[in-house]
């Protein structure tokens, strides 16, 4: 299940990876002006026009989905090679209700730029292990059974991820694999990758604060760089 909007220069890769040993794959897009629906399709997904905003966009794919194992994927997030069968054997864990992969970026041939990204790798690694938060770009799955039981995706402006990590443990374990979905560093390029780990870092302490989930929206994308503009990382904040 991928969200899109204007991701023409990723998607087909994206799904391309996802494709591996027959899944579907459905592309949400929620209104892109440039051809991410058209590369989509070339590409081998099965397409659907929803709303815009991620929770939206994730919710209407998987009303469109037939499949008792789910997953969430970003855009320009690549999963590993044979990911199906290691989602399929942990899924057939009965007390396990869902998990992730593990994180990692492109790899850039810039050693400072490299050394700052591993950085943020290592605090994602970190925030598995001792909060067992895995976020959306890691790449979400879960069983469909348990998506029904919590009523779906949550409906929420911002940090939709976290809300379906914390629903889904209350049916079972959430198992991180080993293996690795490897995402783009965009985002974290544009702001500096430890100024925008900081940002999300501070947006999930108030997650966990119970703030008010419109005012963590509107503060992230006050904090986004180029904040005026929309794009899809706006739109679909982590």
């Amino acid at each position: 299940m991928i969200p899109t909007l204007d991701e023409a220069g990723c998607i087909e890769r994206t799904v391309g990876r996802a494709l591996d040993g027959g899944a579907e794959v459905w592309v949400v897009d929620g209104g892109s002006r440039d051809a991410t629906r058209e590369r989509a399709s070339a590409a081998g997904a099965r397409v659907l026009v929803a709303e815009r905003g991620r929770a939206r966009q994730l919710a209407a794919g998987v009303e469109a989905s037939r499949g008792e194992g789910v997953v969430f994927l970003h855009a320009d997030t690549l999963l590993p090679p044979r990911w199906r069968p290691a989602v399929e054997a942990t899924l057939s864990k009965p007390e396990v209700s869902g998990g992730a992969f593990a994180f990692r970026f492109e790899r850039t041939p810039e050693r400072r730029l490299g050394l700052r990204l591993a950085f943020v790798e290592w605090g994602a690694r970190l925030r598995v292990a001792l909060l067992g938060w895995p976020y959306g770009d890691q790449g979400l799955f879960v069983r469909r059974s348990v998506l029904q039981a919590i009523g779906g995706v949550p409906q929420t402006p911002i940090m939709e991820d976290l809300d379906l990590v914390s629903a889904m443990r209350r049916f079972g374990r959430i198992e991180c694999l080993a293996i690795a979905a490897v995402t783009s560093p965009r985002r974290y390029l544009r702001q500096g990758p430890l100024r925008t780990m900081l940002r999300n870092w501070v947006a999930t302490l108030a997650w966990a604060c119970g703030l008010d989930r419109a005012r963590i929206a509107a503060w992230y994308q006050r904090a986004e760089p180029g904040a005026g503009r929309v794009t899809s990382e706006a739109l679909h904040p982590r």
